[in-house]
Protein backbone atom coordinates (compact mmCIF):
# COMPACT_ATOMS: atom_id res chain seq x y z
CA UNK A 1 0.00 0.00 0.00
CA UNK A 2 1.36 3.43 -0.91
CA UNK A 3 2.32 5.52 2.09
CA UNK A 4 2.04 2.56 4.49
CA UNK A 5 2.00 3.12 8.24
CA UNK A 6 3.50 1.30 11.21
CA UNK A 7 1.45 -0.93 13.45
CA UNK A 8 -0.87 0.75 15.96
CA UNK A 9 0.74 1.91 19.21
CA UNK A 10 -0.52 3.33 22.46
CA UNK A 11 1.07 6.74 22.17
CA UNK A 12 3.12 8.88 19.77
CA UNK A 13 6.40 8.58 21.72
CA UNK A 14 9.20 11.15 21.98
CA UNK A 15 11.44 9.48 19.39
CA UNK A 16 8.59 9.02 16.94
CA UNK A 17 7.41 12.57 17.56
CA UNK A 18 10.91 13.90 16.85
CA UNK A 19 11.09 11.92 13.61
CA UNK A 20 7.62 13.13 12.63
CA UNK A 21 8.52 16.77 13.26
CA UNK A 22 11.70 16.43 11.22
CA UNK A 23 9.67 15.10 8.32
CA UNK A 24 7.12 17.93 8.34
CA UNK A 25 7.33 20.04 5.23
CA UNK A 26 9.24 17.36 3.35
CA UNK A 27 7.38 16.03 0.37
CA UNK A 28 8.27 12.37 0.04
CA UNK A 29 7.90 10.76 -3.34
CA UNK A 30 5.32 8.06 -2.88
CA UNK A 31 4.09 5.84 -5.64
CA UNK A 32 0.35 6.35 -5.70
CA UNK A 33 -1.44 4.10 -8.10
CA UNK A 34 -4.38 5.42 -10.05
CA UNK A 35 -7.00 3.51 -11.95
CA UNK A 36 -9.40 4.99 -14.44
CA UNK A 37 -11.27 1.74 -14.74
CA UNK A 38 -15.03 2.05 -14.55
CA UNK A 39 -16.45 -0.02 -11.72
CA UNK A 40 -19.54 -2.02 -12.68
CA UNK A 41 -22.66 0.08 -12.22
CA UNK A 42 -25.31 -1.29 -9.87
CA UNK A 43 -28.56 -0.31 -11.50
CA UNK A 44 -30.20 -3.54 -12.54
CA UNK A 45 -33.21 -4.96 -10.77
CA UNK A 46 -31.17 -8.05 -10.02
CA UNK A 47 -28.56 -5.94 -8.25
CA UNK A 48 -31.09 -4.14 -6.08
CA UNK A 49 -32.74 -7.37 -4.94
CA UNK A 50 -29.35 -8.83 -4.01
CA UNK A 51 -29.63 -6.96 -0.71
CA UNK A 52 -32.53 -7.60 1.69
CA UNK A 53 -33.85 -4.03 1.59
CA UNK A 54 -37.23 -5.31 2.70
CA UNK A 55 -35.70 -5.74 6.16
CA UNK A 56 -35.03 -2.01 6.52
CA UNK A 57 -37.72 -0.37 8.64
CA UNK A 58 -38.45 3.32 8.05
CA UNK A 59 -41.16 5.73 9.24
CA UNK A 60 -44.37 5.68 7.22
CA UNK A 61 -44.07 7.30 3.80
CA UNK A 62 -40.34 6.70 3.40
CA UNK A 63 -38.67 4.27 1.01
CA UNK A 64 -35.10 3.07 0.48
CA UNK A 65 -33.33 1.85 -2.63
CA UNK A 66 -29.79 1.19 -3.78
CA UNK A 67 -28.28 4.32 -5.28
CA UNK A 68 -24.88 2.83 -6.19
CA UNK A 69 -22.57 -0.05 -5.31
CA UNK A 70 -19.18 1.24 -4.15
CA UNK A 71 -16.70 -1.14 -2.50
CA UNK A 72 -16.22 -0.21 1.16
CA UNK A 73 -18.28 3.00 0.82
CA UNK A 74 -17.67 5.39 3.71
CA UNK A 75 -17.48 9.22 3.73
CA UNK A 76 -19.50 11.13 1.14
CA UNK A 77 -19.08 14.51 -0.55
CA UNK A 78 -21.15 15.86 -3.44
CA UNK A 79 -20.02 18.49 -5.93
CA UNK A 80 -22.28 21.33 -7.16
CA UNK A 81 -22.32 19.55 -10.54
CA UNK A 82 -23.74 16.41 -8.96
CA UNK A 83 -20.77 14.06 -8.77
CA UNK A 84 -20.72 12.04 -5.58
CA UNK A 85 -17.25 11.28 -4.21
CA UNK A 86 -16.86 8.31 -1.88
CA UNK A 87 -13.95 7.52 0.43
CA UNK A 88 -13.09 4.08 1.78
CA UNK A 89 -11.04 2.56 4.57
CA UNK A 90 -9.99 -1.02 3.89
CA UNK A 91 -10.34 -0.79 0.10
CA UNK A 92 -7.72 1.96 -0.31
CA UNK A 93 -9.65 3.49 -3.19
CA UNK A 94 -11.55 6.70 -3.84
CA UNK A 95 -14.58 6.62 -6.10
CA UNK A 96 -16.72 9.06 -8.09
CA UNK A 97 -20.39 8.38 -8.82
CA UNK A 98 -21.80 10.34 -11.72
CA UNK A 99 -25.34 11.32 -10.83
CA UNK A 100 -27.87 11.35 -13.63
CA UNK A 101 -30.99 12.86 -12.08
CA UNK A 102 -31.03 10.57 -9.07
CA UNK A 103 -29.67 7.56 -10.94
CA UNK A 104 -25.89 7.10 -11.17
CA UNK A 105 -24.59 6.94 -14.73
CA UNK A 106 -21.32 5.25 -13.76
CA UNK A 107 -18.99 4.60 -10.86
CA UNK A 108 -15.34 5.43 -11.48
CA UNK A 109 -12.38 4.58 -9.31
CA UNK A 110 -10.16 7.66 -9.32
CA UNK A 111 -7.44 6.45 -6.91
CA UNK A 112 -6.26 3.21 -5.37
CA UNK A 113 -3.54 1.98 -3.05
CA UNK A 114 -4.06 4.83 -0.59
CA UNK A 115 -3.70 4.59 3.19
CA UNK A 116 -7.28 4.42 4.51
CA UNK A 117 -8.61 7.32 2.38
CA UNK A 118 -11.75 7.69 4.48
CA UNK A 119 -12.31 11.45 4.21
CA UNK A 120 -13.34 13.40 1.12
CA UNK A 121 -14.18 17.09 0.72
CA UNK A 122 -14.57 19.53 -2.17
CA UNK A 123 -13.40 23.12 -2.63
CA UNK A 124 -13.06 25.25 -5.77
CA UNK A 125 -13.21 22.25 -8.10
CA UNK A 126 -10.60 20.27 -6.17
CA UNK A 127 -11.12 17.03 -4.29
CA UNK A 128 -9.42 16.75 -0.90
CA UNK A 129 -8.73 13.22 0.34
CA UNK A 130 -7.64 12.39 3.89
CA UNK A 131 -5.36 9.43 4.32
CA UNK A 132 -4.12 8.40 7.75
CA UNK A 133 -0.87 10.33 7.44
CA UNK A 134 -1.69 13.21 5.11
CA UNK A 135 -4.28 15.21 3.20
CA UNK A 136 -4.09 15.15 -0.59
CA UNK A 137 -5.65 17.46 -3.17
CA UNK A 138 -6.73 16.47 -6.68
CA UNK A 139 -7.17 19.64 -8.72
CA UNK A 140 -9.86 19.97 -11.40
CA UNK A 141 -11.02 16.46 -10.64
CA UNK A 142 -14.45 16.44 -12.30
CA UNK A 143 -13.06 17.09 -15.75
CA UNK A 144 -10.52 14.29 -15.28
CA UNK A 145 -12.33 11.41 -13.63
CA UNK A 146 -10.93 8.87 -16.10
CA UNK A 147 -7.46 10.42 -16.01
CA UNK A 148 -6.96 11.93 -12.52
CA UNK A 149 -4.11 14.39 -12.00
CA UNK A 150 -1.25 13.55 -9.63
CA UNK A 151 -2.26 14.63 -6.12
CA UNK A 152 -0.72 17.52 -4.24
CA UNK A 153 0.26 16.84 -0.61
CA UNK A 154 -1.51 19.57 1.39
CA UNK A 155 -0.27 18.60 4.84
CA UNK A 156 1.16 15.61 6.67
CA UNK A 157 -0.21 14.10 9.88
CA UNK A 158 0.89 11.42 12.36
CA UNK A 159 0.98 7.93 10.81
CA UNK A 160 -0.80 6.07 13.63
CA UNK A 161 -3.49 3.76 12.26
CA UNK A 162 -5.33 3.40 15.59
CA UNK A 163 -8.22 5.88 15.06
CA UNK A 164 -6.12 7.26 12.21
CA UNK A 165 -8.77 7.31 9.49
CA UNK A 166 -10.27 10.77 9.12
CA UNK A 167 -13.50 12.53 8.23
CA UNK A 168 -12.84 15.97 6.73
CA UNK A 169 -15.06 18.87 5.70
CA UNK A 170 -14.84 22.56 4.90
CA UNK A 171 -16.52 24.85 7.42
CA UNK A 172 -18.41 28.09 6.79
CA UNK A 173 -15.15 29.91 7.58
CA UNK A 174 -13.49 28.38 4.53
CA UNK A 175 -11.11 26.26 6.62
CA UNK A 176 -10.68 22.53 6.19
CA UNK A 177 -11.40 20.72 9.47
CA UNK A 178 -9.26 17.63 10.09
CA UNK A 179 -9.49 15.50 13.26
CA UNK A 180 -6.71 13.32 14.64
CA UNK A 181 -8.07 10.55 16.84
CA UNK A 182 -6.47 9.21 20.01
CA UNK A 183 -3.83 6.57 19.13
CA UNK A 184 -5.24 4.25 21.81
CA UNK A 185 -8.36 3.10 23.58
CA UNK A 186 -7.48 5.25 26.60
CA UNK A 187 -4.25 7.20 27.18
CA UNK A 188 -2.92 10.72 27.68
CA UNK A 189 -1.79 11.50 24.12
CA UNK A 190 0.41 14.25 22.70
CA UNK A 191 -1.46 17.51 21.88
CA UNK A 192 -1.80 16.66 18.18
CA UNK A 193 -4.08 13.75 19.06
CA UNK A 194 -7.67 13.56 20.34
CA UNK A 195 -8.42 16.90 18.71
CA UNK A 196 -10.10 18.61 15.78
CA UNK A 197 -7.79 20.89 13.81
CA UNK A 198 -8.42 23.31 10.98
CA UNK A 199 -6.32 24.85 8.23
CA UNK A 200 -6.62 26.89 5.06
CA UNK A 201 -7.14 24.99 1.79
CA UNK A 202 -3.40 25.18 1.07
CA UNK A 203 -2.48 23.74 4.49
CA UNK A 204 -1.39 27.03 6.04
CA UNK A 205 -2.86 28.63 9.16
CA UNK A 206 -2.98 25.28 10.96
CA UNK A 207 -4.53 25.46 14.44
CA UNK A 208 -6.33 23.28 16.95
CA UNK A 209 -10.05 24.00 17.15
CA UNK A 210 -11.20 21.54 19.85
CA UNK A 211 -9.50 19.16 22.29
CA UNK A 212 -10.57 16.17 24.36
CA UNK A 213 -12.17 14.49 21.34
CA UNK A 214 -11.37 10.77 21.40
CA UNK A 215 -12.37 9.91 17.83
CA UNK A 216 -14.80 11.86 15.69
CA UNK A 217 -15.66 10.48 12.25
CA UNK A 218 -18.46 12.90 11.44
CA UNK A 219 -19.33 16.56 11.87
CA UNK A 220 -21.43 19.33 10.35
CA UNK A 221 -22.35 22.96 10.92
CA UNK A 222 -25.78 24.22 11.95
CA UNK A 223 -27.38 25.79 8.85
CA UNK A 224 -28.33 28.97 10.73
CA UNK A 225 -25.88 29.47 13.60
CA UNK A 226 -22.92 27.92 11.72
CA UNK A 227 -21.80 26.24 14.94
CA UNK A 228 -19.86 22.99 14.69
CA UNK A 229 -21.55 19.78 15.88
CA UNK A 230 -19.78 16.41 15.90
CA UNK A 231 -20.11 12.82 17.01
CA UNK A 232 -17.48 11.21 19.24
CA UNK A 233 -16.87 7.53 20.00
CA UNK A 234 -16.63 6.62 23.69
CA UNK A 235 -13.84 4.44 25.07
CA UNK A 236 -14.03 0.65 25.33
CA UNK A 237 -13.49 -1.84 28.17
CA UNK A 238 -15.72 -0.25 30.82
CA UNK A 239 -18.57 -2.69 30.25
CA UNK A 240 -21.50 -3.04 27.89
CA UNK A 241 -23.43 0.03 28.94
CA UNK A 242 -20.85 2.75 29.60
CA UNK A 243 -19.65 5.10 28.43
CA UNK A 244 -22.08 6.55 25.90
CA UNK A 245 -21.06 7.86 22.52
CA UNK A 246 -21.54 11.61 22.26
CA UNK A 247 -23.10 14.32 20.14
CA UNK A 248 -21.16 17.51 20.85
CA UNK A 249 -21.59 21.18 20.06
CA UNK A 250 -18.58 23.51 19.67
CA UNK A 251 -19.79 27.08 19.09
CA UNK A 252 -16.26 28.47 19.39
CA UNK A 253 -12.64 27.42 19.22
CA UNK A 254 -10.67 26.33 22.30
CA UNK A 255 -13.20 24.05 24.00
CA UNK A 256 -12.20 20.78 25.71
CA UNK A 257 -14.61 17.83 25.55
CA UNK A 258 -13.09 15.68 28.28
CA UNK A 259 -10.99 12.85 26.86
CA UNK A 260 -9.25 11.07 28.53
CA UNK A 261 -10.41 12.18 31.99
CA UNK A 262 -14.19 12.30 31.55
CA UNK A 263 -16.72 10.39 29.43
CA UNK A 264 -20.30 11.32 28.73
CA UNK A 265 -21.75 13.96 31.03
CA UNK A 266 -20.20 12.81 34.27
CA UNK A 267 -18.25 9.54 34.12
CA UNK A 268 -14.70 9.97 35.44
CA UNK A 269 -12.21 7.67 33.78
CA UNK A 270 -10.97 5.07 36.29
CA UNK A 271 -7.34 5.67 35.27
CA UNK A 272 -7.20 9.35 34.30
CA UNK A 273 -10.26 10.81 36.03
CA UNK A 274 -8.35 12.08 39.07
CA UNK A 275 -6.41 14.53 36.95
CA UNK A 276 -9.37 16.90 36.59
CA UNK A 277 -13.12 16.84 37.36
CA UNK A 278 -15.77 16.48 34.68
CA UNK A 279 -16.95 19.98 35.60
CA UNK A 280 -13.72 21.33 34.10
CA UNK A 281 -14.66 20.15 30.58
CA UNK A 282 -17.57 20.61 28.19
CA UNK A 283 -20.29 17.94 28.49
CA UNK A 284 -21.93 16.47 25.39
CA UNK A 285 -25.03 18.10 23.98
CA UNK A 286 -26.54 14.60 23.95
CA UNK A 287 -25.46 11.19 25.18
CA UNK A 288 -25.92 8.57 22.47
CA UNK A 289 -26.06 4.79 22.84
CA UNK A 290 -23.10 2.95 24.41
CA UNK A 291 -20.63 1.57 21.83
CA UNK A 292 -22.96 2.29 18.90
CA UNK A 293 -20.02 3.75 16.92
CA UNK A 294 -21.73 6.98 15.91
CA UNK A 295 -20.00 8.21 12.77
CA UNK A 296 -21.36 10.47 10.01
CA UNK A 297 -23.86 13.19 10.95
CA UNK A 298 -25.58 15.92 8.94
CA UNK A 299 -28.21 18.53 9.51
CA UNK A 300 -31.28 17.97 7.37
CA UNK A 301 -31.40 21.01 5.10
CA UNK A 302 -33.80 19.65 2.49
CA UNK A 303 -37.53 20.11 2.02
CA UNK A 304 -38.61 16.66 0.84
CA UNK A 305 -39.02 15.19 4.35
CA UNK A 306 -41.85 16.23 6.70
CA UNK A 307 -41.49 19.36 8.84
CA UNK A 308 -40.32 17.49 11.95
CA UNK A 309 -37.05 16.62 10.24
CA UNK A 310 -36.16 20.17 9.14
CA UNK A 311 -32.82 21.31 10.66
CA UNK A 312 -32.62 18.15 12.77
CA UNK A 313 -29.60 15.83 12.78
CA UNK A 314 -29.25 12.43 11.14
CA UNK A 315 -26.53 10.18 12.58
CA UNK A 316 -25.12 6.98 11.08
CA UNK A 317 -24.35 4.37 13.73
CA UNK A 318 -21.81 1.86 12.45
CA UNK A 319 -22.53 -0.60 15.26
CA UNK A 320 -20.74 -2.11 18.25
CA UNK A 321 -17.82 -4.50 17.82
CA UNK A 322 -17.24 -5.93 21.32
CA UNK A 323 -20.51 -5.53 23.18
CA UNK A 324 -22.16 -8.73 24.53
CA UNK A 325 -25.25 -7.98 22.47
CA UNK A 326 -24.76 -5.86 19.38
CA UNK A 327 -26.24 -2.39 19.17
CA UNK A 328 -26.29 0.33 16.54
CA UNK A 329 -26.18 -0.61 12.82
CA UNK A 330 -28.84 2.01 12.11
CA UNK A 331 -29.54 5.64 11.26
CA UNK A 332 -30.79 7.81 14.11
CA UNK A 333 -32.54 11.18 14.16
CA UNK A 334 -32.06 13.95 16.71
CA UNK A 335 -34.65 16.77 16.56
CA UNK A 336 -33.61 20.19 17.83
CA UNK A 337 -35.69 22.66 19.81
CA UNK A 338 -34.29 26.11 20.47
CA UNK A 339 -30.96 24.89 19.20
CA UNK A 340 -30.70 21.94 21.62
CA UNK A 341 -31.35 18.19 21.19
CA UNK A 342 -34.93 17.26 21.99
CA UNK A 343 -34.88 13.52 21.35
CA UNK A 344 -32.96 10.55 19.99
CA UNK A 345 -35.01 8.20 17.84
CA UNK A 346 -34.52 5.43 15.31
CA UNK A 347 -35.01 6.52 11.70
CA UNK A 348 -33.78 3.51 9.72
CA UNK A 349 -32.90 0.07 11.06
CA UNK A 350 -32.78 -3.53 9.91
CA UNK A 351 -29.14 -3.96 8.91
CA UNK A 352 -28.75 -5.84 12.21
CA UNK A 353 -30.78 -9.06 12.42
CA UNK A 354 -30.40 -10.63 15.83
CA UNK A 355 -26.63 -10.76 16.34
CA UNK A 356 -25.84 -10.81 12.62
CA UNK A 357 -25.34 -7.63 10.57
CA UNK A 358 -25.48 -7.50 6.76
CA UNK A 359 -24.86 -3.76 6.62
CA UNK A 360 -23.13 -1.00 8.64
CA UNK A 361 -24.09 2.65 8.02
CA UNK A 362 -21.12 5.04 7.94
CA UNK A 363 -22.12 8.44 6.56
CA UNK A 364 -25.22 10.39 5.58
CA UNK A 365 -25.63 13.19 3.05
CA UNK A 366 -28.60 15.36 2.03
CA UNK A 367 -29.03 15.75 -1.73
CA UNK A 368 -30.34 18.93 -3.40
CA UNK A 369 -33.77 17.35 -3.90
CA UNK A 370 -33.99 16.56 -0.17
CA UNK A 371 -33.30 12.81 -0.25
CA UNK A 372 -30.87 11.25 2.21
CA UNK A 373 -27.91 9.19 1.02
CA UNK A 374 -26.50 6.59 3.42
CA UNK A 375 -23.19 4.78 2.89
CA UNK A 376 -22.58 1.22 4.08
CA UNK A 377 -19.05 -0.18 4.08
CA UNK A 378 -20.14 -3.71 5.00
CA UNK A 379 -22.16 -4.34 1.83
CA UNK A 380 -20.39 -1.72 -0.29
CA UNK A 381 -23.50 0.31 -0.96
CA UNK A 382 -24.81 3.86 -1.08
CA UNK A 383 -28.56 3.94 -0.40
CA UNK A 384 -31.05 6.67 -1.22
CA UNK A 385 -33.89 7.29 1.24
CA UNK A 386 -36.77 9.40 -0.06
CA UNK A 387 -40.22 10.43 1.13
CA UNK A 388 -43.43 10.03 -0.85
CA UNK A 389 -45.98 10.61 1.91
Amino acid sequence: MAGGSPAPRQAFGDDALKTHKQSRGIVVAVAVLFAAAVVPVFLSAKGETALPLEKIRLPAGFEIRVFARVPGARSLARSPKGTLFVGTREDGGVYAVRDGSGRPDSVVRIARGLNMPNGVALRDGALYVAEVHRVLRFDGIESRLENPPPPVVVREFPPDRHHGWKFIAFGPDGFLYVPVGAPCNICQPEPMYAAIHRMRPDGSGFETFARGVRNTVGFDWHPETHELWFTDNGRDMLGDDIPPDELNNAPRAGMDFGFPTCHGRNIPDPEFGRRRPCSATTPPALELGPHVASLGMRFYTGRMFPEKYRKGIFIAEHGSWNRTHKIGYRVMFVPLENGRPAGYEVFAQGWLQGESAWGRPVDVLVTPDGALLVSDDESGTVYRISYRG
